[in-house]
């Protein structure tokens, strides 16, 4: 999964018109942080609750590599929308410091699995891929000028983790926590 996101990354890089190792130099993906989350849904026709895991972004980076059912993305008209997504793909989601670096150019999605009352078991396998704990991500000066003030404050990506709930799934982006208004 390292080579998929490192492919990514270069895209992104060239998309945003730099050099193609931009974004792994930016985040020092090399020492990056990278977790695996097995998500396990049994059968649940008497839910308490319709959500599985609720609202949120992701701090980095997130190819889903296999989520069938339940995966729901709000639209900009605050509408939640099924993601269908067809078997074998990979489903990329970018990441909060991704927000950061561009300054807001590229966005994150708030996104949520729900259960729906499910009549068979579902598994879904995330992995995330962000920079090294230790790297600082503030918005890049090719982002930054008179037109476009800096809108978020930087923070290494532990203060970010640490800010964000740590290992609990906050239903508020950290993204909201570091806007500068």
């Amino acid at each position: 999964m390292r080579k998929v996101v490192a492919e990514l990354a270069r895209a992104v890089s060239k998309n945003l018109g730099f050099d193609e190792n931009y974004i792994e130099k930016a985040f020092n993906m090399k020492s990056g942080f990278d977790v695996m989350a097995m998500n396990l849904y049994p059968p649940n026709s008497k839910s308490k609750s319709d959500i599985g895991i609720p609202s949120h972004t992701d701090l980095c980076g997130n190819p889903n590599a296999r989520c069938k059912w339940g995966l729901q993305i709000l639209s900009h008209k605050g509408n939640w929308i099924n993601v269908h997504i067809p078997h074998h793909a990979i489903l990329i989601q970018l990441g909060d410091h991704l927000v950061i670096l561009t300054n807001g150019k590229y966005k994150s999605h708030v996104h949520r699995v729900i259960v729906n009352n499910n009549k068979v078991q579902r598994i879904s396998v995330v992995t995330l891929h962000g920079p090294s704990l230790d790297k600082f991500i503030a918005p890049a000066t090719e982002f930054v000028d008179d037109k476009n003030p800096m809108n978020y404050i930087g923070m290494t990506y532990k203060e970010s983790l640490v800010a964000n709930g740590g290992n609990v799934i906050d239903v508020e982006s950290s993204l909201e926590q570091i806007k500068i208004v």
